[in-house]
């Protein structure tokens, strides 16, 4: 297992991350170039991170939200990505990386969804994003290959806009968090241990019979974030859920780059290159499914996703599909966003959790961010305490309208 410890250096940890993909990965490296001296360890439950959102993303990137907040932590991630060397140190190993700008294009067909378009991109301008609004006749004109009868409205950018190689993003996070001094550990989190005022969580144990003390505890374990938080008493609204992937051939490729097309079937579909193209979407009764359930639905191509997208357009009647695979989202199921920031009673336990697909993109802010509130105890950037556990607690959703 390269770059994993098999058994812990220290007995005790300043700060214990406990899930080691781009999330616990992120805050570990903005934790050492943030002058943080104490001892950090990561702890990784599957160190070939097979089945890791992190690992099975799209891996893409937009500014297409609705709510400011999340346009900026997208914002900040499209510099990150772009400026990847100049942020490690201009270290030449780093590679110089490009967001491949085919945009994500959002269809509405109808009216109610039309005036979230409307509002979204009067955020969206606002913050600076490259967001434009078109009708179903400005869609055909810049994609005619498109059906655009059904349609009321589409939301396009192709600004920061698109694919990015995330994978290398997370291999640089733990390469050089690794470097600068952080262990990462080849085990599992299955206690923890509170003071007595439970207060506090003063201990981690660990699947192989091994207990490590801490000062802080970061939960960036993904899908099983709430299980995690379980361990502290604490409840959080994370389940599991299912989302399909199909790489596609083309027998007649379209004449131009296809933006992340979201239809109002769900499904969406996106270029690659060379006549291949990526689909996903997930069943219409999504329930939460077992950690380890990523078996394909095969039915929901047939039934699905290949007759939206084939509907959508037409030169898709005729493809093949080369790959599938099934992830899962850390499903947030209360308003489909994350969920950060300390807990207002355990005070040294922090959450990042809940992404619901977000992740990848979100994961430059959400590191920096929780590294700040370890160092200064507080933010220093972003303000993401509109994320905070408060709003868990008190049933009170903090409703982002572009949720695909």
């Amino acid at each position: 297992m390269l770059g994993f410890q098999a058994e812990p250096t220290q007995d005790r940890y300043d700060v214990v991350i406990v899930g080691g993909a781009i999330m616990g990965s992120s805050t570990a490296w903005w934790l050492t170039q943030m002058g943080f001296t104490g001892r950090v360890l990561v702890v990784e439950r599957d160190p070939s991170y097979e089945k890791a959102a992190t690992a099975l993303s799209f891996s893409c990137i937009r500014q297409q939200f609705s709510t400011e907040l999340n346009i900026r932590i997208s914002q900040f991630g499209a510099d990150f990505v772009q400026s990847l060397r100049a942020r490690m140190g201009g270290d030449d190993r780093v590679p110089e990386l490009k967001i491949q700008n085919f945009g994500y294009l959002y269809l509405a067909d109808s009216q109610g969804f039309a005036d979230v378009l409307r509002a979204s991109q009067t955020v969206q301008a606002a913050a600076g994003a490259g967001t434009r609004l078109l009708t179903p006749d400005g869609i055909r004109a810049e994609f005619p290959f498109m059906a655009v009868d059904d349609l009321v409205l589409g939301s396009l950018n192709t600004r920061d806009e698109g694919y990015f190689d995330g994978y290398t993003v997370f291999d640089w996070f733990r390469r050089k968090a690794r470097e600068a001094g952080v262990d990462y550990l080849a085990d599992e989190v299955v206690g923890l241990d509170l003071s007595a005022r439970a207060d506090r969580v003063v201990g981690v144990r660990l699947a192989s019979g091994r207990r490590v003390g801490c000062g802080t505890v970061v939960n960036a374990a993904g899908t099983r974030g709430a299980q995690v938080a379980a361990m502290a008493g604490i409840a959080i609204p994370i389940e599991p859920r299912k989302r399909f992937n199909w790489v596609l051939r083309a027998e007649t490729p379209l004449d131009r780059p296809l933006p992340l097309t979201i239809d109002p079937s769900g499904a969406f579909v996106r270029e690659v290159g060379g006549g291949t193209y990526m689909a996903g979407g997930h069943a219409d009764d999504d329930p939460a499914v077992g950690f380890d359930d990523f078996a394909m639905d095969q039915s929901l191509w047939q039934d699905k996703i290949w007759p939206a997208i084939a509907t959508r357009i037409p030169a898709f009647e005729a493809v093949r599909v080369i790959s599938e695979w099934a992830g899962q989202y850390d499903f947030n199921t209360l308003d489909q966003n994350a969920i950060t920031g300390p807990h207002p009673d355990v005070g040294n336990f922090l959450f990042l959790n809940g992404f619901s697909g977000h992740g990848l993109q979100q994961s430059p802010a959400m590191g920096r961010a929780t590294a700040e509130w370890i160092v200064h105890g507080g933010y220093r950037s972003l303000d993401l305490s509109a994320f905070h556990f408060d709003r868990v607690a008190e049933g009170r959703a903090l409703v982002e309208a572009a949720v695909i």
